[in-house]
């Protein structure tokens, strides 16, 4: 409920760009649910009390606003005045669902603070080649089906690739590989980490999905690559650490089952913990396919292809480098092993890489490991 230090008058209703309805008729639609902010009083006036609004219940708050405007006909960017507070004090409508509804006993009234502008997430164009990545030849022969789909959809119908899961450890070229194929095909791509669809209010996740889904679908065809996308399809047994999870995974298994026609659209999800995903949203995805630490050979490889744009001179032992890298990623060769070698040499003044500034790297890189897994435990 609302708390202001002001008097109450009549209980009369004065709404602006909307129309009072007695009763819903067959041509007029029942708002499902609207969202209001707060803005404020029309007018200053000087002896009155800016107190702000503060809700204690909102679902008093809910009942109590239904009393005033049962009835009223509802739009996006018109107004709703509170006249038991003087003077009027009015509240913006940021959603109608539907718009040019009308409000009943069971239109949800939620109230918003502030209004945070979701930013569209826009599609996106790259220019990355399949020779780009090196290693994990299973993956690059599995996702010729979506080549294939994107190439001649009219053949596929109901065998159409929609959701495919990637999964391994970070840094082994599962996001590289949604961009080369996005760019193989001169299709836009949708990248977008998980994280960023969890909104601050319950409903804003479920509502960014759906808007993600709908661009997708404009653009058609095209790519979704959700990546981490355990963030948000948790597994049950862990949803109780976040209240609107259950919203969240119900709203991207309706996008992911197709109940919307998002023809065109396939969906990429990645992860580094396949074991936390919800099984009901596992079960979506038609293909697994993993992702895997290189070898001695596509090691050797990734440090050639690396080393080529490296702004100073580098004299090292890329075997050896090889050899002493076993169980890493490529990610972590570029960004734990060359980068933090080259800052080393240039903080010691030194104009090429050597074996020292490598040994001095991996040796970096086994102190932030042994932390990174203390982390974890505390």
């Amino acid at each position: 409920m609302y708390f202001l230090k002001s008097k109450s008058k009549s209980q009369e209703i004065k709404v602006t760009n909307v129309k009072k309805v007695n009763t819903p008729t067959l041509d007029e639609i029942e708002a499902e649910k609207i969202k209001i902010q707060p803005v404020g009083y029309p007018f200053n006036f000087n002896l009155l009390d800016a107190t702000p609004l503060e809700i204690s219940d909102e679902k008093l708050f809910e009942e109590y606003a239904k009393e005033q405007w049962l009835g009223l006909e509802v739009k996006k960017n018109s107004y709703l005045f509170d006249q038991k507070i003087i003077p009027d004090y009015g509240f913006k409508i940021i959603e109608a669902q539907p718009d040019n509804s009308i409000i009943t006993e069971k239109t949800h009234i939620k109230v918003i603070d502030e209004i945070k502008t979701s930013q569209e997430i826009k599609p996106q164009k790259y220019h990355i080649d399949f020779n780009d990545i090196i290693g994990q030849e299973n993956a690059k022969n599995k996702v010729k089906i979506i080549k294939k789909y994107v190439e001649e959809p009219e053949k596929f119908g109901q065998w159409a690739p929609r959701n495919i899961l990637f999964y391994g450890l970070p840094g082994t070229g599962k996001t590289m590989l949604a961009k080369a194929l996005a760019s193989n095909l001169n299709i836009p791509l949708y990248l977008v980490k998980a994280t960023s669809l969890i909104g601050d209010h319950v409903g804003d996740g479920a509502h960014q999905i759906h808007d993600l889904f709908e661009n997708a679908s404009k653009h058609a065809p095209s790519l979704i690559f959700i990546d981490e996308i355990d963030a948000i399809a948790l597994h049950r047994q862990y949803q109780s650490l976040r209240g609107d999870v259950s919203e969240i995974v119900n709203s991207l298994l309706t996008e992911l089952d197709g109940i919307n026609p998002n023809t065109g659209v396939v969906t990429i999800g990645a992860t580094n913990n396949i074991q936390f995903i919800d099984n009901a949203v596992r079960s979506r995805f038609e293909e697994e396919i993993e992702f895997k630490l290189p070898n001695l050979n596509e090691r050797k490889r990734i440090l050639e292809n690396n080393i080529t744009s490296i702004p100073i001179n580098i004299d090292i032992d890329i075997d050896k480098v090889a050899k002493m890298s076993k169980g890493m990623s490529g990610r972590d060769l570029k960004q734990k092993i060359l980068k933090t070698a080259l800052h080393h040499a240039i903080a010691n003044d030194k104009t090429t890489i050597d074996m020292r500034d490598i040994e001095y790297a991996f040796k970096q890189s086994k102190i932030k490991t042994v932390n990174e897994v203390k982390n974890m435990y505390e």
